[in-house]
């Protein structure tokens, strides 16, 4: 009787796991699209230029996605070795492990050995929970046997080196070999490609980047079970367990331009891309990451040097009124508000290299560059003048620069306004040229009287300016645009008379296909000699007026400031002969910054120091501006000036040996 009862124990607990494998089978239905037609969020990525990576963009997973034939064979027999050995004879599911399993537990009491295939391992992560009862561990079995049925071996691998997670936020092997060791998959070591396949085992533990140690002994299981199979030589055996891979322990996210970032994100959903950050989109930006750096540092630099000027004159004053530093410094709250921008693009194609919305991203994130839209000031002058250029002025055109007193409506009530030169002075008449390069209020304000305000803002429609005031204030920039704004307006001076719209992003793709390219779409709006003639004169800017702060030794440099009304905004923009820079500075409650802050004194240095820094990357860069064709210069008195077919140059009595000199 007993050895009945023992016979049919015995053969209940052999046939119970396949009773109750048939139960599971029969009564659950069980869908298996989600891996048949597998597709994981993957990661976009950012590129700069010249191929470097910017950042990683993702939701919750970081992973990029590796196709099969992008998966060295090497990876699959360290897989394969270390994991499930007949993977490519086995259905889904090994008996034998499973057995073998089965024996260790009972004579241990625990779990002593693990008998999930390759194809389940791959189940529980992407189609089941992880929780350890024998019901999940049938339904693993006839899932695995299901995916057998409608995947290759290979499209199961793909999946599961694509899904599998190893350690540091890494998901996929291909995200792995980038993360640890800044490769591709097709650049790995054998040492580094087992480090690699023995991690999902436990990857918190195996991690080289927090147990080199341990992981390093994993590795070697794997390459020593890879020997034991014959699958590798004793030579390549001896070589992979001698090495010791470099392990790189970076960021996920790798972000070494975040306001290009940011900016990349906000033009994909204006694109209408919403899956941006799982759709595993590749970004190549015009983003040069050098300059991106100088233009951060240069505009640090100009910040610190404003810190150090306020403590000065919090010091003189402090002397004067018997108050601390301290107590005038916490007096003048803006001080501590004043915030930046800068922005530098190719004036031929319009691409943005660099561009910094504020002084420190932590601190703010705030893209001022691109968001911030401020009265540019003085800055706007060039294109009065240029309008005038292109009219038939020129530089040696004599305006007048008196003061003037104009009457105009306000709610209904008499106003008055009596505009001033920022010196506080008049000169009476002064040369078209003079009174750019110093910036005379009075002059342009009557210029635009002589042109006509209705001639002037037809022609200045021809240059995409926005909201152009429609009176006598336009003579002192007060419409507000951004300083990406005004670098596109600005190529019409730096690129000879052809507009360009700026870009950052210069293409898309996605699963390999180009599914955005950047057109350029040049405009010119004055001739090539008009805006020479323009660029002469704010080089002189540069050289002798009011942008003097901007000057770097051995590059040619045109360029205007830019201040505002009670010095509520400090701008520089200005360009080389390839490369456009607009700088701004400024509090963001429109508050006036210190008193003494002009865009000469505070954005001029950060865009200084910005071409200091173009020329220590590449010194190669053009350093001298072409004169185009149709454009004469003419020494008048002993000074330089330019004329053209337009712009004539002054009747007047030639000397005989002269030449081109014109006397009066």
């Amino acid at each position: 009787m007993i050895k009945k009862i023992i016979i049919t124990l015995f053969i209940l607990g052999v046939l119970s796991p396949f009773i109750l494998f048939g139960f599971y089978y029969i009564k659950f239905d069980y869908d298996v699209s989600q891996l048949v037609d597998y597709k994981p969020s993957v990661t976009t990525r950012i590129y700069d230029k010249n191929g470097e990576k910017i950042a990683n963009i993702f939701e919750k997973e970081h992973r990029y996605y590796a196709p099969f034939d992008e998966i060295p064979p090497r990876v699959v027999e360290a897989l394969v070795a270390i994991e499930d050995t007949t993977f490519f004879e086995h259905p889904g599911v090994n008996v034998d492990a499973i057995f073998r399993a089965a024996l260790k537990v009972v004579k241990a009491g625990h779990a002593v050995e693990g008998a999930s295939t390759i194809t389940q391992q791959l189940v529980k992560n992407v189609l089941l929970t992880r929780e350890k009862k024998i019901s999940r561990k049938i339904k693993e079995a006839i899932y695995a046997i299901k995916i057998e049925n409608v995947l290759t071996k290979e499209q199961i691998l793909e999946r599961y080196l694509n899904e599998i997670y190893y350690g540091h936020g890494y998901y996929g092997i291909k995200t792995a070999a980038d993360g640890y060791f800044h490769k591709k998959l097709s650049e790995l070591t054998l040492k580094e490609i087992a480090i690699l396949v023995g991690l999902p085992k436990a990857p918190s533990t195996y991690a080289p980047t927090k147990n080199y140690e341990i992981s390093m002994g994993r590795a070697n299981r794997v390459i020593t079970r890879m020997h034991v199979l014959g699958w590798i030589d004793d030579d390549t055996y001896n070589k992979a367990l001698a090495q010791t891979p470099t392990v790189y322990d970076d960021t996920l996210t790798q972000n070494k331009a975040p306001f290009i970032v940011d900016e990349v994100a906000r033009r994909m959903r204006a694109m209408g891309i919403e899956d941006f950050r799982t759709g595993g989109y590749e970004i190549y930006t015009s983003i040069d990451l050098k300059l991106q750096d100088a233009a951060r540092d240069s505009l640090k630099y100009a910040y610190d040097l404003f810190l150090k000027r306020v403590e000065k004159y919090k010091e003189k004053e402090a002397k004067i009124t018997n108050l601390d530093t301290e107590s005038l410094l916490a007096k003048d709250i803006n001080i501590t508000k004043i915030n930046g921008a800068i922005v530098s693009i190719d004036s031929g194609t319009g691409d943005i290299v660099a561009m910094v919305g504020s002084v420190d991203y932590q601190t703010s994130s705030y893209n001022r560059a691109t968001q911030g839209r401020r009265q540019p000031g003085s800055a706007f002058k060039p294109f009065i003048y240029q309008v005038a250029i292109n009219l038939g002025y020129s530089g040696a055109t004599e305006l007048v620069d008196i003061a003037k007193t104009y009457d105009y409506e306000k709610d209904g009530e008499e106003m008055k306004w009596q505009p001033k030169n920022y010196e506080k002075n008049y000169t009476g008449l002064i040369p078209l040229r003079e009174a750019l390069v110093h910036s005379r209020n009075l002059a342009t304000i009557n210029l635009v009287n002589d042109i006509g305000l209705p001639q002037l803002i037809s022609e200045l429609k021809k240059f995409n300016i926005k909201d152009i005031p429609h009176d006598l204030s336009i003579s002192l920039g007060t419409m507000s645009l951004s300083p990406v704004e005004l670098a596109q307006y600005y190529t019409s001076f730096s690129n000879y008379g052809t507009q360009v719209q700026t870009h950052l992003i210069n293409s898309i793709y996605k699963d390999e296909q180009a599914i955005y390219e950047k057109e350029i779409k040049p405009q010119e709006v004055s001739p090539a000699s008009q805006a020479f003639i323009m660029t002469t004169i704010l080089r002189d800017v540069v050289q002798r007026g009011t942008g003097r702060g901007a000057k770097v030794r051995g590059i040619e440099l045109a360029g205007k400031t830019g201040t505002t009304n009670s010095n509520v905004d400090g701008w520089f923009a200005g360009y080389s002969p390839t490369l456009e820079t607009v700088v701004w500075f400024g509090n963001d409650d429109n508050t006036p910054m210190y008193k003494r802050e002009t865009g000469g004194r505070i954005a001029a240095p950060a865009f200084s120091y910005f071409y200091r820094q173009v020329l220590k990357y590449y010194p190669q860069i053009k350093r001298h501006f072409d004169v185009p064709e149709g454009v004469r210069e003419v020494t008048i008195n002993g000074e330089k000036e330019y004329f053209s077919d337009i712009s004539k140059a002054p009747k007047a009595e030639s000397h005989p040996d002269a030449g081109e000199e014109l006397l009066f």
